[in-house]
């Protein structure tokens, strides 16, 4: 297949699990994934905006469809993968499983967890016409649809506080040189240069996906997905690893990073009180900032850009990483009733006008097509034309390496990250631990 595209680890945060919608116990019951014939079951990620917006999105179906109904249950992010993995090994997994395609979705086809939809959405063209085409990369198994795409566009974003640069008098970076010239002014001024929820591990590979792009272009991960044999061991992949761990040791990052969870927003936290200069993050962040950054957002003060090029690099700046689409699977342990439950769901609720025009008030971009019309009675329609415009024109949209992976590499990868940002193994230690699980 060609470079994957497909999803990022999305927003993170919350108290969960909590349950919303149709009562029930959710995870037991009569059936698999629980609830009774007219009642399908449904497991997503807890943080605002984004739990309300799916919470909405459910009792809007309950209300039109009284006789097959879902219940919600909310998880913080790393809890969420641990309960689905293990229920779905279990056979209890809910009906419809929230996820983020790629190589987690292709274990549950594999073990023949998930339905195949692809003759679904042949006899529904008019919602796979609605949605855009890049969403179905991580969707699609051996040339098949095992999931809905649905939710937002979420490229990641290089996020920068303009307070902190007017006290030291600088512009945003135009190049990764630029990066590694502000890292001593900041830290001169007593600013951290980035923020960085580094203990969550994932926060920290969206700097690897970016530099790994920039400087060799998306075949250089290409390889490793595909299988090759060493391709972790390619020169610019060794370089790539290099030039992170300069930013570490020019200490490029809040200290203590290590030990900041993304799941807690305090990544964020850092940037909108002005103790860190510049994030690089989901665009999801942007609607949480807005809400809970006082007039960080609404004063002018964040700016946001895609991430800079690399001097003598191959790969196109216009190229993105991320998430440009959340998917949904439905259980192959379901009952009749439950999985035409879920399909009403998909055609109807979950891509529904007033969805569209609920991802937008949070600041985000709905993978709708057409979606952009709304943009304009935004208050946040500068940042929503400029997530369009990534996703819209970016070359390659490069999926998110932990779930382009198999569940068993994509474990060891985050693990040698975290080793890696720690400074406990070198490029050539990395590339070693992960040549082994290639193909795995």
């Amino acid at each position: 297949m060609g470079v994957p595209l497909g999803a990022a680890l999305a927003a993170c945060g919350g108290t969960g699990p909590t349950q919303t919608g149709a009562g029930g116990d959710p995870g037991a019951g009569a059936t698999a994934g629980g609830g009774g014939a007219n009642s399908a079951t449904y497991w997503y990620l807890s943080t605002q905006p984004q739990e309300g917006v799916r919470t909405r999105t459910i009792e809007r179906h309950n209300k039109a469809n009284a006789n097959g109904t879902i219940t919600g249950t909310t998880f913080q992010n790393d809890a969420f993968k641990t309960k689905i993995k293990t229920a779905i090994g279990a056979g209890q997994a809910p009906t419809l499983i929230w996820g983020w395609g790629g190589g987690t979705l292709r274990s549950y086809v594999q073990a023949g967890q998930v339905d195949d939809l692809t003759d679904w959405f042949e006899q529904n063209p008019a919602v796979k016409d609605k949605l855009f085409p890049s969403s179905f990369g991580a969707a699609t198994i051996d040339g098949k649809i095992y999931a809905m795409p649905c939710e937002t566009l979420q490229p990641i974003v290089l996020y920068y506080d303009k307070r902190a640069f007017d006290k030291i008098g600088a512009q945003p970076p135009q190049t990764w040189g630029d990066i590694l010239d502000l890292v001593p002014k900041f830290n001169a001024k007593g600013i951290a240069p980035f923020s960085l929820g580094g203990q969550s591990r994932w926060t920290n590979m969206m700097w690897l996906e970016f530099l790994f792009d920039r400087i060799g272009g998306p075949e250089v991960f290409q390889a490793v997905f595909d299988g090759e044999k060493d391709a972790w061991s390619n020169p610019v992949a060794i370089q790539a690893l290099g030039e992170m761990q300069k930013l570490i040791k020019a200490d490029g990052f809040v200290k203590g990073f290590s030990s900041i969870t993304a799941d807690s927003n305090a990544d964020q936290a850092l940037l909108y009180t002005g103790k860190a200069a510049m994030m690089l993050h989901g665009g999801w962040t942007y609607g949480s900032m807005k809400a809970d950054g006082g007039d960080f957002v609404s004063g002018g003060n964040l700016g946001y850009m895609n991430f800079p090029p690399v001097d003598g690099g191959k790969g196109d700046p216009g190229n993105t990483v991320g998430n440009p689409g959340q998917y949904i699977s439905i259980s192959s342990k379901a009952t009749p009733e439950q999985k035409e439950i879920a399909k009403k769901f998909f055609a109807g609720a979950l891509i529904d006008d007033t969805a569209v025009k609920e991802w937008v008030g949070t600041g985000a971009v709905p993978i709708i097509k057409g979606a952009d019309k709304e943009f304009a009675n935004s208050e946040d329609k500068d940042f929503l034309g400029f997530v369009y415009n990534i996703a819209v024109n970016a070359k390659t949209f490069g999926q998110s390496w932990d779930q382009a992976l198999s569940p068993t590499a994509a474990e060891v990868l985050l693990d040698n990250i975290a080793k890696l940002f720690q400074l406990s193994i070198s490029p050539e230690e990395f590339a070693t631990n992960m040549n082994a699980v290639i193909g795995k």
